[in-house]
């Protein structure tokens, strides 16, 4: 159950990440907080916060945190597929170095 609440921790972050960037096209600072994505991007944090305190009750802090690194991951694709941003060798070359050490820890 702990690691399912980890996981999902992690899935609902992206998605909150990718609401509130979506909400970034505002004309300012206060119209992006008004806007729907923004206040839905905000109420998902406060959801992966309660899995994540969820996970915390089993699954020791120094291997935790350090799987939610895999969010930097996503967050490279997200960006790449869903908003256009570049994609170099030096990308892709940390999401590996990243991904190698999340896997590292987990097995640890």
């Amino acid at each position: 159950m702990q690691w399912v609440a980890l996981f999902g921790a992690i899935v609902i972050t992206m998605f909150a990440q990718a609401l509130l960037k979506s909400g970034a096209g505002a004309e300012d600072f206060a119209a992006q907080l008004l806007r729907p994505s923004t206040i839905f991007g905000l109420g998902l944090y406060g959801a992966a916060a309660l899995l994540y305190i969820i996970a915390l009750r089993r699954v020791p802090l120094s291997v935790a945190l350090p799987c939610t690194a895999v969010s930097y991951i996503a967050a490279v694709l997200v960006g790449h597929f869903h908003f256009g941003e570049p994609l170099g060798m030096m990308h892709i070359a940390a999401v590996g170095l990243i991904g190698a050490g999340v896997v590292m820890l987990a097995l640890a």
